[in-house]
């Protein structure tokens, strides 16, 4: 009996000393799945710091990579907005919050967005509504939708535009300038629309101007702001007033501008980077084609982005900027390949998981100082300048190209 039992023994030894592979260790390593049960007790940070797998655990990831790396003060953080968020109030709720708290220093954003952002500044109401509407009753009746938001065409709309144009009109805006500027300029307007109509802290643009936060739109003719500049400027033409209205939106400015932000962060004062990308489109892929345009345009050495975290819904297996995660993104030198670990994809609709990332890292965050990079632009651009003539190994070939060419072409005219 007592030999069967050593056999025994010797058997489930022999059994357990198989099934512990080598290197197999390392996958168990994580928190064990035992989340405690929600309560009255429970708060946001409770909540999401018990949330486990699946896109809720990437969340939980988005929030503490915010809570342990965003936090410092030596990461320079980019917020990338796309799709229609100003006019679900995202603005008053979590993005001007975020702003506050430090945790933004510069942002890319469609122009439809801060499009709608005004009308907020401008006291026009957006309501709660539903999608299962009559669309063509709707225009009868004068009334614009996005999905479940309903607002007035006549005393939203067309107000918005109505007041915008008087604004553009005004001398800060007659020249050439990036919508950076554009946006500074503009945002001191919001700033004090605010003021006037008393109801707190309410648009984006506002609060990037009291911030110094610099604001901008790869493609600013893709939005009522946009076509707002051209219906001035074919009016200017038409009327032979174009010696008075000057302002042109040039969106190389913008390029040159937004990268030297990331230079700047890396190579000047030796910190590191960070993404919030909130949905995809033209402001995500501005936002991080700033590293491609310091190491294959400009030719400066550099290594990526430090952080990423992606927010969207979109799919990547469909080839589209939108839905491509941080991995695909390192192959065009976006992100830092030793970084990659440092980076999140959650696939979530991003109305509620901004709302809960903002919410952790309010409570789990010292506000951090503002950086106020847009008050150090030419700074900034003069660094980049100097970098770029230091490192590109084709400027006298792209100068004596540029006399050549551009030179002889005017000299034919003359």
């Amino acid at each position: 009996m007592a030999t069967s039992l050593l056999n025994w023994r010797e058997r489930e030894k022999m059994k357990n000393k198989k099934l512990d592979r080598p290197g197999k260790r390392k996958y168990l390593t994580g928190k064990r799945i035992l989340p405690q049960p929600i309560s009255k007790d429970t708060d946001i940070v409770k909540l999401i710091d018990n949330m486990d797998a699946y896109n809720a655990g990437r969340l939980r990831a988005a929030c503490h990579l915010l809570r342990d790396r965003y936090s410092q003060k030596d990461v320079t953080v980019g917020l990338s907005l796309a799709g229609a968020l100003t006019p679900a109030g995202l603005g008053p709720s979590a993005i001007i919050p975020l702003m506050n708290h430090g945790f933004v220093d510069w942002i890319s954003a469609t122009g439809a967005n801060m499009y709608h952002d005004l009308h907020f500044a401008f006291n026009l109401p957006m309501h709660r509504g539903s999608h299962l509407v009559d669309d063509a009753d709707l225009r009868k009746k004068g009334v614009t939708r996005i999905y479940d938001i309903l607002f007035d065409y006549e005393d939203v709309l067309m107000e918005t535009d109505r007041r915008l144009r008087k604004i553009l009109v005004q001398p800060e805006f007659q020249k050439e300038m990036g919508t950076r500027e554009f946006y500074h300029h503009l945002g001191k307007f919001m700033n004090a629309y605010e003021k006037k109509n008393n109801l707190g802290e309410v648009s984006i643009m506002a609060a990037a101007y009291r911030h110094g936060i610099p604001v901008f739109t790869s493609s600013p003719g893709d939005s009522t702001i946009g076509m707002n500049v051209a219906g001035l400027e074919l009016l200017a033409a038409a009327a032979g007033l174009q010696d008075l209205f000057k302002l042109k939106i040039n969106p190389s400015m913008d390029v040159n501008d937004s990268t030297a932000i990331i230079l700047n962060a890396k190579r000047y004062e030796h910190g590191k980077t960070a993404v919030i990308l909130i949905g995809g489109g033209s402001p995500k892929n501005f936002m991080l084609q700033t590293e491609p345009q310091i190491q294959e345009v400009l030719m400066i050495p550099e290594g990526g982005q430090d952080y990423d975290i992606n927010i969207t819904d979109a799919r990547p297996d469909t080839g589209g900027l939108s839905g491509a995660p941080p991995s695909e993104a390192v192959s065009w030198g976006k992100i830092d390949p030793t970084k990659l670990e440092e980076t999140v994809t959650a696939y979530l609709d991003v109305t509620v998981a901004l709302p809960l990332m903002v919410a952790y890292v309010r409570q789990t965050t010292r506000p951090k100082k503002q950086k106020r990079l847009y008050h150090r632009g030419q700074e900034l651009h003069a660094k980049l300048m100097k970098s770029y003539l230091e490192n590109n190994r084709e400027v006298k070939q792209l100068k004596n190209l540029m006399k050549k060419t551009i030179g002889q072409e005017i000299g034919k005219r003359i």
